[in-house]
C-alpha cells in the first residue's frame, strides 16, 4: 500500500472516566489529575486543551463491570485501592460540555450492544450527535466482562460469536432509526423562515408526518417498530469506530467499522490485521482506505533517551502491581494468583496464557532473557496496559511513529497516558511540533467547526457515512416515497 506522500497522522487521546485507566495506582503521582475524573471542569480543560493542540478526538473507554477474576471469583478487593478503571462513570453525559467548550475536536465514546436496547441507545447517540454537532462516535463493543453480565441477569457472558451476531443485527436497528425513519426533508419548520412567525392565517407544520415512518424490525434478536424518537442529527449515524481483533471482530469491523483500534507491540504484528480487515472490507465492496487504522500507544517523550526511560521509570514507582495483574484477569479471564510468585509463565500449562506471556517476551524491548513472572507481568502492565511503548527522545518517538505507519500501514495512534494531562502536555510541546514539520500532522482541523467524520475523512460535507458503506443502503433521500431497501425487502 506504498506511497511516496507522507500520511497525515490521525492522533487520538485514549482516556477513561476513572481514577485510573492504563494507569492503575498513578493517581497517586504527585501532578496526576486522575481522581478529577468526577468533575467536568477537568474534562472541559483536558478538551480545550487537545483542541488546541488539533488533536482530532478524545476517544474515551468504558466498561460495564469491575475486574474481579484475580484472586476471585468475584473479588474486586486487589482493583479498588488501584482505582483501576473502578469507579468509573459513563462517558456519554459529558460530550455537551465538552462540546460546548470547543469547535472542531471529536469524541469517542464506547458503549456496548450486549446490554443495552438499540432504540435506547440511537436516541443518546442521535441527542449527543445534535447537542455536539456532529462531534460524536460510537465505539462498538460486544463487552467482556463476566461481572458485567453478572450485573445484567445473566449466569455468565453470551458466547463470543454469539456476541458479534446480535452486534451485526443491532448495527441494522441502528442504521434504519438514524437514516431510514426520517426522511431528509421531513423536518419543515425552518428558524431562518420563521423569525417573523408563518404567514398570517397558517399555523405552520414543524414536520411532514408522511416524512416520518416506522421501521418495523422484526429480526432474530430485536423487533423494533419505531420511529425513531430523534429528528436526524448532523451525522444521522455517528462516526463507527471499533476495536475487535477475533475473526469474528475483524470480520464486524470490515463491515461496518469507519476506524479501527488494534493493540500489538510491533508494527510487524500489526500489517496482517490491517491486510485481513481491508481486504475484507475491499469483498464486501467498501473503499478499504475508508477504514482508518489507530494503534493504542504510550508515548513517554522527553529531551533525550535517557531523560525519558528516567521518566518512565519514575512514573512506573506510583503503579499497583496488584491492580495491574486485575486488569489482566479481567482482559484475559485468567486469575494469576493460583500461580506461585517465582512461575515463569512463559512454560505454564493454560495455552492461552503462555502464548501471551512469549509473544510479550519476544517483542517486548529490554526484557530479553528476563523471568517473566507475575511481578515482571505487573510491571509491564502498570503503565500503558498491553499496548506498545514508545519512550525516547523526539526524535527517538517520531522515528518509531513513522516506522508503525510504513511497516504496519496504521492511519494514526490513540495516545494513552501515564499521568494526566502530563503525558499530553509532552506530548504537546515536544512530538507534534516534531510530527508537523515531518508533514505527518496537520496543522489545523480540515473541516475547522465540522464534524467527526468530516475531519477523520478531511472532506468538507462528509458528514454521513461514505456510499460504499453498508448503512448507506438505509438512506432516505428526499422526493422518496420510502427509502428503496425496504422495497427490496418487502418483495
Amino acid at each position: 500500500m506504498g506511497s511516496t506522500e507522507k500520511k497525515q497522522l490521525i492522533i487520538n487521546a485514549f482516556a477513561m472516566h476513572s481514577p485510573a485507566h492504563l494507569n492503575p495506582g498513578l493517581f497517586r503521582y504527585p501532578t496526576d489529575k486522575g481522581s478529577e475524573y468526577k468533575d467536568i471542569k477537568h474534562w472541559i480543560s483536558l478538551a480545550k486543551k487537545l483542541e488546541d493542540a488539533k488533536f482530532h478526538a478524545i476517544f474515551f473507554a468504558d466498561v460495564l463491570g469491575g475486574y474481579d477474576v484475580y484472586k476471585g471469583p468475584a473479588n474486586l478487593d486487589p482493583t479498588i485501592p488501584a482505582g483501576a478503571q473502578f469507579p468509573i462513570n459513563d462517558p456519554l453525559y459529558s460530550i455537551p460540555a465538552m462540546a460546548a467548550s470547543t469547535e472542531s475536536i471529536g469524541f469517542g465514546v464506547t458503549a456496548s450492544t450486549t446490554y443495552d436496547s438499540p432504540y435506547a441507545l440511537a436516541r443518546r447517540f442521535s441527542t449527543v450527535d445534535h447537542l455536539s454537532n456532529g462531534r460524536v462516535g460510537w465505539n462498538i463493543v460486544t463487552s467482556y466482562l463476566d461481572s458485567a453480565a453478572r450485573n445484567f441477569g445473566l449466569d455468565t457472558q453470551v458466547e463470543h460469536d454469539e456476541r458479534y451476531r446480535i452486534a451485526d443485527e443491532y448495527l441494522d436497528v441502528t442504521y434504519k432509526l438514524w437514516e431510514a425513519s426520517w426522511r431528509d426533508d421531513a423536518v419543515t419548520w425552518r428558524q431562518e423562515a420563521s423569525k417573523n412567525g408563518p404567514p398570517k392565517g397558517t399555523l405552520g407544520n414543524y414536520a411532514n408526518p408522511r416524512a416520518v415512518r416506522q421501521i418495523n424490525h422484526k429480526g432474530k434478536y430485536f423487533q423494533v417498530p419505531g420511529p425513531h424518537l430523534c429528528e436526524p442529527s448532523p451525522q444521522r449515524t455517528p462516526f463507527i469506530l471499533q476495536a475487535g481483533t477475533s475473526t469474528a471482530g475483524k470480520a464486524f469491523a470490515a463491515k461496518h467499522a469507519e476506524a479501527v483500534f488494534l493493540h500489538a507491540q510491533k508494527p510487524e504484528l500489526v500489517r496482517p490485521s490491517v491486510e485481513s480487515i481491508r481486504q475484507q472490507a475491499a469483498d464486501l465492496g467498501r473503499n478499504p482506505q475508508d477504514i482508518k487504522i489507530i494503534a493504542g500507544a504510550l508515548v513517554i517523550v522527553a529531551e533525550t533517551d535517557e531523560e525519558a526511560q528516567a521518566k518512565f521509570e519514575d512514573l512506573k514507582g506510583y503503579g499497583d502491581r496488584e491492580g495491574a495483574l486485575a486488569l489482566f484477569g479481567g482482559w484475559t479471564g485468567y486469575d494469576l494468583s493460583t500461580y506461585t510468585d517465582d512461575q515463569d509463565f512463559r512454560f505454564v500449562e493454560q495455552p492461552a496464557v503462555r502464548s501471551m506471556v512469549n509473544h510479550w517476551a519476544s517483542t517486548v524491548p529490554g526484557t530479553e532473557g528476563q523471568k517473566w513472572d507475575k511481578k515482571t507481568i505487573a510491571d509491564y502492565l502498570t503503565l500503558g496496559g498491553n499496548g506498545v511503548k514508545i519512550i525516547g527522545s523526539v526524535k527517538t518517538v517520531a522515528d518509531e511513529l513513522e516506522r508503525w505507519v510504513s511497516v504496519g500501514d496504521v492511519d494514526g495512534f490513540n495516545l494513552s497516558y501515564a499521568s494526566i494531562p502530563d503525558t499530553f502536555d509532552d506530548v504537546i510541546r515536544l512530538l507534534l511540533p516534531e510530527l508537523q514539520r515531518r508533514g505527518l500532522f496537520w496543522s489545523d482541523y480540515a473541516v475547522k467547526g465540522g464534524t467527526f467524520r468530516e475531519n477523520v475523512y478531511g472532506k468538507k460535507g462528509q458528514a454521513r457515512l461514505p456510499d460504499s458503506h453498508p448503512g448507506a443502503k438505509y438512506f432516505w433521500r428526499e422526493g422518496e416515497e420510502v427509502p428503496p431497501y425496504s422495497l427490496e425487502e418487502s418483495q
